[in-house]
C-alpha cells in the first residue's frame, strides 16, 4: 500500500524523488519486520487483557501432563494478534499487484479461521477437544486444494493472463499437460536436478506439504516459546530463498529456478518473523498467552505455502525438522498402540508420552530444557537448509 502511495506520490512532482527508496524490496522486508514488532508489542497487553476479560482460557485435557496443570486457564488464541500483526504489516509494505503473496496471506488467515473456530469451541463450549478431527481436516483439504490448483499454474507462467491460458491448455491437452522443469520436486544439494511430477502429482504434493506443516506446527505447539521461534527461524531462512529465487542474477548464479514475483514473499517472511518475535515476548516462560490453533495452523500452512512457491519443499523438512519429528512421533505412538491392542488385547507405547517434546518432559526435562534445546536444533537445521544455496 504504501509502495502504490510513493509511486503516486512520485508522479506528482520531482520533489517527491526520495520515496523512490521504498522500491528496494529490502528496505520494505526490514520494515515490515519492524511494523509487526511495533504492533504486536503495543497490542500485545491490550489483547491479553481482553481475552483474560473474555474468559478465553486454555483448558487442559486430563490426559495431559501433571506439571501443565497450574497453565489451565492462562488466556489463548492469542496468534490472532500475530496474524493481525501479519496482515497489517505486509499489506502496508508489499506490492499489493504481486500474486503470491496474496495466495500467501489467503491462505494464512484460511486456516487461522479454522484455528479459531477450534479455539472458540475449546473455550466457550469448555471442550478440550475442539474441531472434530474429520471437520478440521475437511476444510484444510478445501483451502489446501484451492491452493494447489492456483499455484501449480500460477508458478508455471508470469501473470494470471498466463494462468488463464495455460488451465485452459490443460484441460484442452485432456488434463495432460506437462509442466516447465521448474514446477517439479527439486532435490536439494544436487545442480538443476528435478523430478517431474505433472499438474496431479504438484497438487498432490502441495497439498501434503500445506496441510502436513499446518497440523506439524500445532502439534509441537505445546510448551512455552516452543513453536513460534522455529517458525520464526524457518521463515526467515525461506524469506533468503524467496528473495534468491525471484531475482533473476541470483537464481542464475545459484543455479536456481527464476519464478518471477517470488520475492515479494521476503516482505511476508519478515512480517511474520516480527510478529513472531513480538508474540515470543509473550508466549516466553512462563507464558501469558498461548498461540492456539488459531496461530499454529495458519503459521504452519504459511510456512508449507511459502515453501511451494520458493520451490524448496524438501528444504523445508530439513528446516522445520523439529516439526516433522514431533508429528512422526504423534503418528507413530498412535499407530503402534492401536497395533498392539489387536494384536495383544493391550495398547503399548513407544513414548512415554506424544508428542515427542512431553516424552522428553516425563524423562526428567525442565521445560525450558526442552524448549531451549529445540530451538538450538531448529537453528542448526535452518544453517543446514541454507547450505543448499550453494552447496549443489
Amino acid at each position: 500500500m504504501l509502495l502504490m502511495l510513493s509511486q503516486w506520490l512520485q508522479s506528482l512532482s520531482p520533489e517527491f524523488g526520495f520515496l523512490r527508496v521504498f522500491q528496494y524490496l529490502t528496505l520494505r522486508a526490514v520494515l515490515a519486520a519492524l511494523t509487526a514488532l511495533v504492533i504486536g508489542l503495543l497490542a500485545g497487553p491490550r489483547v491479553i487483557r481482553m481475552l483474560t476479560s473474555l474468559k478465553i482460557g486454555q483448558p487442559v485435557r486430563g490426559y495431559g501432563m501433571e506439571t501443565h496443570l497450574v497453565k489451565s486457564g492462562t488466556p489463548t488464541m492469542g496468534g490472532a494478534l500475530i496474524l493481525l500483526s501479519i496482515a497489517v504489516s505486509t499489506l502496508l509494505w508489499f506490492d499489493l499487484s504481486n500474486r503470491f503473496v496474496w495466495i500467501v496471506l489467503l491462505v494464512t488467515l484460511g486456516f487461522g479461521a479454522i484455528g479459531w473456530v477450534d479455539d472458540w469451541r475449546k473455550v466457550v463450549n469448555k471442550d478440550p477437544e475442539g474441531m472434530r478431527s474429520a471437520e478440521k481436516y475437511f476444510w484444510q483439504s478445501v483451502i489446501g486444494l484451492l491452493a494447489a490448483l492456483y499455484l501449480v499454474f500460477c508458478i508455471s507462467e508470469n501473470s494470471n493472463a498466463q494462468v488463464f491460458e495455460l488451465f485452459v491448455t490443460w484441460v484442452q491437452s485432456g488434463f495432460s499437460l506437462d509442466l516447465p522443469p521448474k514446477a517439479g520436486l527439486l532435490l536439494p544439494f544436487f545442480k538443476e536436478v528435478s523430478y517431474p511430477l505433472g499438474v496431479l502429482g504438484f497438487v498432490i504434493m502441495t497439498y501434503l506439504v500445506i496441510v502436513g506443516a499446518s497440523n506439524a506446527v500445532n502439534l509441537t505447539d505445546g510448551l512455552d516459546g516452543l513453536a513460534i521461534m522455529p517458525v520464526i527461524m524457518v521463515g526467515s531462512a525461506l524469506g533468503v530463498f524467496a528473495y534468491v529465487t525471484g531475482n533473476a542474477g541470483y537464481a542464475k548464479y545459484l543455479l536456481f529456478p527464476y519464478i518471477a514475483g517470488s520475492g515479494e514473499l521476503l516482505v511476508f517472511c519478515a512480517a511474520m518473523m516480527g510478529a513472531g518475535l513480538a508474540f515470543l515476548w509473550f508466549n516466553a516462560h512462563p507464558a501469558q498467552v498461548f498461540m492456539g490453533d488459531v496461530g499454529a495452523l495458519a503459521l504452519g500452512a504459511a510456512l508449507g505455502t511459502i515453501a511451494v512457491i520458493v520451490r524448496q519443499e524438501i528444504v523445508l523438512a530439513i528446516m522445520g525438522g523439529i516439526f516433522v519429528v514431533e508429528a512422526l512421533s504423534v503418528m507413530l505412538q498412535v499407530s503402534w498402540f492401536k497395533f498392539t491392542k489387536k494384536r495383544y488385547g493391550e495398547g503399548r507405547r513407544l513414548l512415554k508420552m506424544a508428542p515427542l517434546h512431553h516424552h522428553f518432559e516425563k524423562s526428567g526435562w525442565k521445560e525450558t530444557q526442552v524448549v531451549i534445546r529445540f530451538w538450538i536444533i531448529t537453528m542448526l537445521l535452518c544453517l543446514l537448509g541454507l547450505s543448499t544455496l550453494k552447496l549443489r
